[in-house]
């Protein structure tokens, strides 16, 4: 089999007809119902522990004398009637797992006819395979070491079911998505001496080849257009900060508004002149991490021509604290016009995200405008790495993105926004300030900082700082790049085709 290549996700699947193998690895997909199937006795009887078919259990089983099998894997579904599509995603992640930590590099998983479930046999194939895709990734690009590299020994799954066609249909559908979260992770997980704000740019204007229309604002740009709020971030940085703006056309009435995504592109984060401290500071990174989900995103609608009109902006900027950095106390003058009292200079991701937002507002006029930000750490201390901070104008976006969230697995938590919390960052000597001038509430007072450069557009931010990156592996994600916001914001964008 070839070489793995970066990411260690090139993980083939295929779907084949009903069938024991006569040699290998066989995964057979048990729900309770079926424990009485005689075709199962002879593995269950073999089974060192007594296996139930729980949800997740996986038994290994000695292969029965007529197979040259080298195991035999029983895998249990739990009750048919509560398969659900996050539990199918959920199971081929816990597989993926089992197999790189066996080092299994192939098996064939058998799913016999499911009855009494919600879900179509087909469906469930495709998404136990698409979580244990999601799963099975490894960003080994500087890796030279070949054991390293290949840390992951998982490289083809063989699903045998009857409607076999069916299920590679959904797959397929559903790789496109996968490549969009792949990008957002590879992204994120790049080092920020390669990934700076000029690479990040060339690599978003290749998406033109997908037929993306791709525009690039310079500081010079920016200047004229009065981003001061942006461009004061990055003013220490000897990488120039960049505007990038996707565009896809994709509705059948091209007039039709566009459905907006903004991200915030801190390439890094040292906080500025209000330096972090060091201990964890390689992780700030990852402080891109709502601009790789809209690049993801946008790449995910071209790949799978998307029937809406999208449009996506990210602001890039390097946060350094150079000679020529923002200094504490510093006003600096929107595009909107808003003066900023910048009190903090590590609260930088909501002046990159107002000048952004503004833009988007005026030079779009979207349908929606949704941004992604690793904003705060307050956000981790209520949700950690389990929900993402979800901050709203309208109850209607908020719906469908909570739906959106569920659907994926990709779960938000809605916070208030009201006038008491407004009114925590006035500035006795500008417009506003960049951070509250009482405790707490962090994550809901950079959320109003926001909410004052969107005007009437239908608005959500989407704090993503607990899961954008983990420390801990999840059910879909090894430790580090998730990915997140990709899958979610593309569903939301099929709620609106």
């Amino acid at each position: 089999m070839a070489k793995k290549e970066q990411g260690s996700r090139k993980l083939e699947v295929k779907f084949s007809k009903l069938s024991l193998p006569s040699s290998g690895v066989a995964v057979i997909v048990v729900t309770e119902e079926d424990l009485g199937s005689s075709n199962l006795e002879k593995f269950i009887a073999k089974a060192p522990v007594k296996f139930t078919a729980s949800f997740g259990q996986l038994v290994p089983a000695s292969q029965p004398d007529q197979h040259d099998l080298d195991l035999v894997l029983l895998v249990g579904l739990g009750k048919s009637t509560e398969i659900t599509e996050t539990k199918c995603r959920a199971l081929g992640g816990k597989l993926a797992d089992y197999f790189n930590g066996a080092k299994l590099d192939r098996a064939a998983i058998i799913i016999d006819e499911i009855s009494n479930a919600e879900m179509e046999t087909g469906e469930i194939a495709a998404d136990i395979a698409n979580g244990a895709s999601l799963k099975n990734y490894h960003f080994n690009k500087y890796l030279t070491d070949e054991k390293r590299r290949d840390k992951l020994s998982l490289e083809f799954l063989d699903f045998r079911l009857e409607q076999a066609d069916f299920a590679e249909k959904i797959y397929n559908e559903e790789k496109i998505v996968k490549e969009g979260v792949f990008l957002a992770r590879d992204l994120v997980s790049e080092p920020a001496n390669i990934l700076n704000t000029e690479e990040y740019a060339k690599r978003c204007e290749k998406l033109e080849s997908l037929g993306l229309k791709v525009q690039i604002l310079g500081e010079k740009e920016m200047k004229k257009l009065g981003m001061h709020a942006l461009l004061g971030v990055g003013q220490g940085s000897r990488s120039e900060s960049k505007l990038v703006i996707m565009e896809w056309q994709g509705s059948p009435d091209k007039d039709s508004k566009p459905l907006a995504f903004v991200g915030k592109g801190v390439v890094f984060d040292t906080g500025g002149i209000s330096l972090k401290p060091s201990l964890n500071m390689d992780d700030m990174k990852g402080d891109m991490g709502g601009s790789a989900a809209v690049v993801g995103l946008m790449r995910t609608l071209a790949e799978r021509n998307a029937k809406v009109n999208a449009v996506g902006v990210i602001g890039l900027v390097e946060n350094m604290p150079d000679g020529n950095a923002q200094r504490p106390g510093d006003v600096v003058t929107s595009m909107s016009g808003q003066t900023i009292e910048v009190l903090n200079t590590d609260a930088e991701g909501r002046l990159v995200l107002a000048d952004a937002l503004y833009y988007t507002r005026q030079e779009f006029k979207p349908r929606i405008m949704v941004n992604l930000a690793t904003l705060t750490g307050a956000i981790v201390v209520s949700l950690s790495d389990v929900f993402g901070g979800l901050f709203s104008n309208d109850d209607e976006l908020s719906e469908r993105l909570l739906k959106a969230g569920q659907e994926t697995d990709e779960k938000l938590w809605r916070f208030p926004l009201t006038a008491e919390y407004d009114k925590m960052i006035d500035s006795p000597v500008a417009d506003m300030q960049n951070i509250g001038n009482y405790k707490g509430a962090g994550s809901i007072t950079a959320a109003q900082f926001l909410k004052r450069f969107v005007g009437d557009t239908k608005w959500a931010h989407l704090d993503i700082a607990g899961v954008a990156t983990i420390g801990r592996p999840n059910e879909l994600a090894p430790k580090g790049a998730t990915g997140f916001g990709v899958r979610l914001l593309n569903t939301l964008c099929k709620s609106y085709e």
